[in-house]
C-alpha cells in the first residue's frame, strides 16, 4: 500500500512504485475509473491499447488472416490497389 499527500490545488505526487507497476512516465496521463465503491486510476495509454485489441478481437478470423504471411500478402494486395 502506497500514501500520496493531497495538495491544497488537489493534486497529488503518485509514488514511484506504482509508476512502475503503471508504467507511467513523464507526461503520461491516467485515467479514474469507477469500480463499485472504489476508484481505480489506470494508465490511459494502456487502456487504449486494450480496447482497440477488444474491437479488433476477431476480425483476423473473419479476414481469413491465419499467419504472418497472410497479413504480408494482405499489404502487398493493398498496397497494388492503392
Amino acid at each position: 500500500m502506497e500514501l500520496a499527500k493531497i495538495t491544497s490545488k488537489g493534486q497529488i505526487t503518485i509514488p514511484i512504485e506504482i509508476r512502475k507497476k503503471l508504467g507511467l512516465k513523464d507526461g503520461d496521463k491516467v485515467i479514474f475509473l469507477e469500480e463499485g465503491n472504489k476508484v481505480v486510476m489506470v494508465n490511459s495509454t494502456l487502456l487504449a491499447l486494450k480496447e482497440a485489441q477488444k474491437a479488433f478481437e476477431g476480425e483476423a478470423e473473419k479476414a481469413g488472416i491465419k499467419d504472418e504471411q497472410d497479413i504480408v500478402d494482405l499489404i502487398k494486395q493493398i498496397r497494388k490497389e492503392g
